[in-house]
Protein backbone atom coordinates (compact mmCIF):
# COMPACT_ATOMS: atom_id res chain seq x y z
CA UNK A 1 0.00 0.00 0.00
CA UNK A 2 3.05 2.37 1.14
CA UNK A 3 4.70 1.39 -2.58
CA UNK A 4 1.24 2.35 -4.31
CA UNK A 5 0.75 5.49 -3.05
CA UNK A 6 4.35 6.28 -3.25
CA UNK A 7 3.92 5.95 -6.98
CA UNK A 8 1.13 7.82 -7.14
CA UNK A 9 2.31 11.19 -5.30
CA UNK A 10 5.42 10.86 -7.55
CA UNK A 11 3.71 10.25 -10.61
CA UNK A 12 1.50 13.25 -9.67
CA UNK A 13 4.91 15.42 -9.15
CA UNK A 14 6.33 14.58 -12.54
CA UNK A 15 2.90 15.47 -14.13
CA UNK A 16 3.35 18.94 -12.23
CA UNK A 17 7.03 19.62 -13.23
CA UNK A 18 6.44 19.16 -16.19
CA UNK A 19 3.51 21.22 -17.16
CA UNK A 20 5.61 23.75 -15.16
CA UNK A 21 8.66 23.30 -17.60
CA UNK A 22 6.67 23.15 -20.91
CA UNK A 23 6.46 26.60 -22.05
CA UNK A 24 9.78 26.99 -21.73
CA UNK A 25 10.11 23.73 -23.33
CA UNK A 26 8.21 24.42 -26.04
CA UNK A 27 9.74 27.93 -26.49
CA UNK A 28 13.35 26.77 -26.84
CA UNK A 29 13.58 25.40 -30.56
CA UNK A 30 10.36 25.86 -31.99
CA UNK A 31 8.07 28.48 -33.49
CA UNK A 32 7.41 31.39 -31.96
CA UNK A 33 4.01 32.15 -30.29
CA UNK A 34 2.60 35.53 -30.86
CA UNK A 35 1.10 37.69 -28.51
CA UNK A 36 -1.19 40.45 -29.57
CA UNK A 37 -0.05 43.41 -26.80
CA UNK A 38 -1.10 46.66 -25.03
CA UNK A 39 -3.19 49.52 -26.77
CA UNK A 40 -1.15 51.85 -25.07
CA UNK A 41 2.77 52.74 -24.02
CA UNK A 42 4.48 50.01 -22.61
CA UNK A 43 5.98 50.81 -19.28
CA UNK A 44 9.63 49.31 -20.23
CA UNK A 45 10.48 51.92 -22.33
CA UNK A 46 11.88 54.08 -19.67
CA UNK A 47 13.88 51.23 -17.79
CA UNK A 48 17.78 51.66 -18.63
CA UNK A 49 19.89 49.00 -20.80
CA UNK A 50 23.38 49.02 -20.33
CA UNK A 51 25.18 48.09 -24.07
CA UNK A 52 28.43 46.78 -24.28
CA UNK A 53 30.43 49.39 -24.46
CA UNK A 54 29.56 50.22 -21.08
CA UNK A 55 26.76 53.26 -22.17
CA UNK A 56 23.31 53.54 -21.37
CA UNK A 57 20.09 53.61 -23.24
CA UNK A 58 16.33 52.91 -23.07
CA UNK A 59 13.66 52.01 -25.36
CA UNK A 60 12.40 55.73 -25.12
CA UNK A 61 15.49 57.35 -26.69
CA UNK A 62 13.81 55.48 -29.89
CA UNK A 63 10.53 56.98 -29.96
CA UNK A 64 9.24 57.48 -33.04
CA UNK A 65 11.08 54.46 -34.37
CA UNK A 66 10.04 50.72 -34.52
CA UNK A 67 11.91 48.84 -31.94
CA UNK A 68 12.41 45.25 -32.68
CA UNK A 69 14.06 43.69 -28.99
CA UNK A 70 15.43 40.50 -29.14
CA UNK A 71 16.26 38.32 -25.92
CA UNK A 72 19.28 36.02 -26.71
CA UNK A 73 22.20 34.09 -25.50
CA UNK A 74 25.43 32.89 -27.45
CA UNK A 75 24.68 29.49 -26.52
CA UNK A 76 20.99 29.32 -27.79
CA UNK A 77 20.84 27.74 -31.33
CA UNK A 78 17.33 29.32 -32.19
CA UNK A 79 18.98 32.51 -31.40
CA UNK A 80 21.84 31.99 -33.98
CA UNK A 81 19.25 30.88 -36.72
CA UNK A 82 17.21 34.47 -35.58
CA UNK A 83 20.67 36.54 -35.87
CA UNK A 84 21.35 36.67 -39.74
CA UNK A 85 17.31 37.58 -40.39
CA UNK A 86 18.03 40.43 -37.39
CA UNK A 87 20.98 41.28 -39.27
CA UNK A 88 18.75 41.61 -43.23
CA UNK A 89 16.13 43.29 -41.27
CA UNK A 90 18.48 46.51 -40.01
CA UNK A 91 19.56 46.42 -43.54
CA UNK A 92 16.29 45.90 -45.00
CA UNK A 93 14.51 48.81 -42.65
CA UNK A 94 16.73 50.40 -40.56
CA UNK A 95 16.86 53.48 -43.28
CA UNK A 96 12.98 53.22 -42.66
CA UNK A 97 13.09 53.91 -38.55
CA UNK A 98 13.81 50.40 -37.45
CA UNK A 99 15.85 50.04 -34.24
CA UNK A 100 16.65 46.20 -33.60
CA UNK A 101 18.28 45.62 -29.59
CA UNK A 102 19.59 42.29 -28.49
CA UNK A 103 19.08 41.93 -25.03
CA UNK A 104 22.02 39.36 -24.07
CA UNK A 105 20.76 37.15 -21.50
CA UNK A 106 24.39 34.71 -20.77
CA UNK A 107 25.10 34.48 -17.12
CA UNK A 108 28.58 34.78 -17.84
CA UNK A 109 27.74 38.37 -19.18
CA UNK A 110 30.15 40.86 -20.97
CA UNK A 111 32.82 38.34 -20.99
CA UNK A 112 31.26 35.85 -22.83
CA UNK A 113 28.87 38.30 -25.05
CA UNK A 114 31.48 40.99 -26.50
CA UNK A 115 34.09 38.42 -28.15
CA UNK A 116 31.07 36.59 -29.28
CA UNK A 117 29.73 39.56 -30.99
CA UNK A 118 33.27 40.73 -32.14
CA UNK A 119 34.13 37.13 -33.60
CA UNK A 120 31.16 35.63 -35.42
CA UNK A 121 30.07 36.34 -38.79
CA UNK A 122 26.88 34.76 -40.28
CA UNK A 123 25.62 34.32 -43.29
CA UNK A 124 23.02 37.02 -45.01
CA UNK A 125 22.51 36.67 -48.44
CA UNK A 126 25.83 34.38 -49.49
CA UNK A 127 28.26 36.91 -47.08
CA UNK A 128 29.55 36.82 -43.85
CA UNK A 129 28.11 39.64 -42.19
CA UNK A 130 28.45 40.81 -38.15
CA UNK A 131 25.42 41.84 -35.74
CA UNK A 132 24.78 45.14 -37.41
CA UNK A 133 21.91 46.05 -34.11
CA UNK A 134 23.17 47.09 -30.62
CA UNK A 135 23.62 44.38 -27.76
CA UNK A 136 23.29 45.19 -24.28
CA UNK A 137 23.64 42.83 -21.05
CA UNK A 138 20.56 41.15 -19.71
CA UNK A 139 19.94 39.69 -17.03
CA UNK A 140 16.36 38.17 -15.13
CA UNK A 141 15.50 41.80 -13.67
CA UNK A 142 15.66 42.86 -16.94
CA UNK A 143 13.50 40.72 -18.48
CA UNK A 144 10.87 40.72 -15.74
CA UNK A 145 10.86 44.42 -16.29
CA UNK A 146 10.28 43.22 -20.15
CA UNK A 147 6.74 41.35 -18.79
CA UNK A 148 8.89 38.21 -18.20
CA UNK A 149 10.74 35.96 -20.93
CA UNK A 150 10.02 32.22 -20.49
CA UNK A 151 12.36 30.79 -22.76
CA UNK A 152 15.24 32.09 -25.64
CA UNK A 153 14.38 33.90 -27.69
CA UNK A 154 11.61 36.36 -26.81
CA UNK A 155 11.20 39.09 -29.18
CA UNK A 156 8.83 41.80 -28.52
CA UNK A 157 8.06 44.20 -31.11
CA UNK A 158 7.24 48.54 -30.35
CA UNK A 159 4.98 50.86 -32.62
CA UNK A 160 6.54 54.11 -33.43
CA UNK A 161 3.89 55.37 -30.25
CA UNK A 162 6.03 53.12 -27.44
CA UNK A 163 2.75 50.45 -27.45
CA UNK A 164 4.32 47.13 -27.64
CA UNK A 165 2.16 45.71 -30.32
CA UNK A 166 3.52 41.81 -30.91
CA UNK A 167 5.64 39.53 -28.25
CA UNK A 168 7.08 36.56 -30.38
CA UNK A 169 8.25 33.21 -28.27
CA UNK A 170 10.88 31.22 -29.79
CA UNK A 171 12.12 31.14 -33.00
CA UNK A 172 10.33 33.78 -35.15
CA UNK A 173 8.67 33.23 -38.01
CA UNK A 174 10.55 35.47 -40.53
CA UNK A 175 7.45 35.73 -43.07
CA UNK A 176 5.05 37.10 -40.01
CA UNK A 177 8.09 39.19 -38.59
CA UNK A 178 8.38 40.47 -42.39
CA UNK A 179 5.10 41.48 -42.63
CA UNK A 180 4.41 42.52 -38.85
CA UNK A 181 7.57 45.11 -39.66
CA UNK A 182 5.84 45.88 -42.77
CA UNK A 183 2.83 46.82 -41.67
CA UNK A 184 4.50 49.58 -39.71
CA UNK A 185 6.22 51.43 -42.18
Amino acid sequence: MHNILHKLMWTRFLRLALLAALPALLACGRSAQSVENSSSPSPELTRTLTALDGTQTSLAQHQGKVVLVNFWATWCEPCRVEIPWLIEFTQKYGSQGLVVIGVAMDEEGKKVVEPYVQKERFDVNGRPVAINYQIVLGNDTLAEQFGGVIGLPTSMLYARDGRKIKTMIGLINHDDLTKALEAQF
